[in-house]
């Protein structure tokens, strides 16, 4: 299956981030000869590597960003980590981890950055472990101070909420739960997302991946917005947002990193809604210095 290469020259956002603004989402992909991907890998992207990254961010208006560690790399975070270590402390890390993961290799990653893992519940992109690896995983990352990113769609949440509720870390809904925008803001799969912000002591939720979830069309995918408003809105302090980038797997098209930033203030229109959203809301979960 032959997927997408990036957007070759996506435009300058005419929305002016705020100072220390994070992109709260985004990978970096081999380069294959230097970090393989993973022999047991669903998808081969195109790869996409950290000199990119840097590039594009500066482009944008980003001066930090936290690195999501991507299925197709499995649980070598070689390259995310390579990236943390040049990213002169301006870059977070979430690590994807196997269960023979040491002491002291979460101990060199957090040095390294590493502040999250992500547990990966989409049954397209990879195996679902058993539940007792993510028991056992986060009661690990609660003494290093870590959280857990959760990735699943909307659907599948029902089956794994008194798991993810019950978890003793933080926990961050990956791409807002991946909704179907069609069923509209009453559907029950939706309002099961919301119920896990407020019934977890220390949730949040991502509110990027417009591109995903739209049955619309680019740039703005209005069909998308009324869903991050709604988190925006109601849970402001719990919110982050990421670009994506180098949005694997699309098939149908390559989003404009800068169009996404511009879309921005159609779901956070307020000057302080933007600020908790882009900076003070990353910076307290990943512990950027202020």
């Amino acid at each position: 299956m032959s997927f997408l290469e990036v957007h070759p020259n996506p435009k300058k956002p005419e929305f002016i981030l705020p100072a220390n603004a994070c992109d709260a989402h985004c990978h970096v992909f081999g380069p294959a000869d230097k970090f393989p991907y993973s022999p047991n890998r669903k998808y081969t992207p195109v790869d996409a590597p950290k000199e990119k990254l840097f590039a594009l961010h500066e482009h944008l208006g980003f001066n930090r960003s936290v690195l999501v560690q991507a299925s197709c790399h499995g649980s070598d975070n070689r390259a995310m980590v390579d990236m943390l270590q040049a990213g002169q402390g301006r870059y977070r890390g979430v690590a994807v981890l196997s269960e023979n993961v040491t002491d002291e290799e979460l101990r060199a990653m957090h040095e390294a950055g590493v502040r999250a893992a992500r547990f990966n519940f989409v049954k397209r992109l990879v195996d679902v472990k058993p539940y007792a690896y993510y028991q056992s995983m986060a009661a690990r990352l609660a003494d290093l101070g870590w959280h857990i990113i959760a990735y699943f769609e909307s659907q599948e949440l029902v089956d794994i909420y008194d798991l993810l509720v019950n978890l003793p870390v933080p926990l961050v809904i990956d791409h807002m739960g991946r909704p179907n925008v069609t069923n509209g803001l009453q559907d029950p799969d939706f309002l099961r997302i919301c119920n896990l912000l407020q019934d977890h002591p220390d949730a949040w939720i991502k509110v990027g991946c417009h591109e995903r979830l739209t049955e619309g069309e680019p740039p703005q995918y209005a069909d998308v917005v009324p869903y991050a408003k709604h988190f925006v809105e109601n849970f402001p302090d719990k919110v982050l947002w990421g670009t994506d980038w180098p949005h694997p797997n699309m098939k149908s098209h390559m989003p404009d990193d800068g169009a996404l930033v511009d879309n921005i203030p159609l779901f956070a229109e307020t000057e302080e809604l933007q600020n908790k959203l882009l900076v003070t809301n990353p910076q307290r979960l990943y512990q950027f210095e202020a």
